[in-house]
């Protein structure tokens, strides 16, 4: 017999080594049932290896995992008719229809005949593939394939989703997509784990979030939570290439913020606690100096501001 749970996955103090390797470090998380739970951290953090824990695919060094109710180490077979994972890379036979792969997938999971066609049905019109059905997926784009890894996953309607990076490399349009595709998943009562490299797609999409970083735990909040929590508004600038470093330096003789910079967009950002007040005073300082400013604004933190603070790297250079 199976506990019923508030929470559709409880990870305690797991860790996983790879010979001399720490890949986790005593992770404990959790996630409600019903909810979008984000997991976020630089490339290499350990985020995959968690997931494949969480899906039976890899036992843990030590440490404690329950998925939907059930000990994943204990029951390993209980826990995959529980769930669904959609990996990395979209994982289909390039010589399959779209049909024929998600019909396959039903009758692996030892659904009839009639019932693996009419699931296949349903989940084709349900990720706007219905017109593609029939064609290879050799010829699908990108973001087709992504769909269609995903119907694979839903084949068997998972009560706990495991998205690891779904929308890595599509375009926007394809990503909107998949965003309001994991809405209509969770309205219906799925429980989703979510890694992510698109801070904004946690943003978007996340219920709350825990950030990891070279195998450890590092942060966790809701996006609200962890962006209050740098407690200050921050100010941002972009200048001309040539005037990048000398900006950086001028204002860092004239504030005692940490002023960061990113020379691939050619912004600098540094945090106050004086909001406008100092937004003025670094519009009057460039002036001073006959420096023009491109853009200059002040913002609430972003995800990308508290992904700096905890991981001391800006998420673009981390993930790539």
């Amino acid at each position: 017999m199976y506990m019923v749970k508030k929470y559709a996955i409880e990870v305690n103090n797991v860790s996983q080594n790879f010979g001399n390797v720490v890949a986790l470090k005593n992770v404990s998380i959790k996630a409600e049932k019903g909810k979008v739970t984000g997991l976020l951290g630089p490339n290499g953090a350990g985020k995959s290896t968690l997931i494949k824990i969480m899906s039976t695919l890899l036992k843990p060094t030590s440490g404690q995992v329950s998925v939907d109710g059930v000990n994943v180490i204990k029951n390993p077979k209980e826990t995959r008719k529980r769930i669904g994972l959609a990996g990395q890379f979209a994982a289909v036979d390039e010589f399959l229809t779209g049909r024929e792969t998600l019909e396959m997938v039903g009758r692996l999971y030892h659904m009839s005949k009639s019932e693996s066609k009419s699931r296949a049905q349903e989940l084709l019109e349900r990720l706007d593939l219905t017109d593609a059905a029939d064609r290879q997926t050799k010829t699908y784009s990108g973001g087709m394939r992504r769909r269609l890894d995903l119907g694979a996953s839903l084949v068997a309607t998972p009560n706990v989703l495991f998205l690891d990076e779904p929308t890595t490399g599509l375009d926007p349009r394809t990503r909107l997509q998949l965003w309001n595709i994991i809405r209509e998943l969770v309205a219906q009562g799925v429980s989703i784990l979510l890694t992510t490299q698109y801070l904004e797609e946690a943003d978007a999409l996340a219920d709350y979030m825990y950030v990891i970083d070279r195998g450890e735990l590092i942060v966790e909040g809701t996006a609200e939570t962890l962006k209050n929590s740098l407690g200050q508004d921050v100010i941002e600038l972009k200048v001309a290439s040539n005037l990048i470093l000398k900006t950086k330096d001028y204002l860092s003789a004239n504030f005692k913020s940490e002023i960061t910079l990113d020379e691939a967009t050619r912004r600098i950002s540094l945090r106050t606690k004086n909001g406008s007040d100092d937004l003025l005073k670094v519009a009057q300082l460039l002036k001073t100096k006959n420096i023009n400013t491109e853009e200059l604004s002040l913002h609430r933190p972003s995800l990308d501001d508290v992904f700096l603070e905890v991981t001391g790297k800006p998420q673009q250079e981390a993930t790539s």
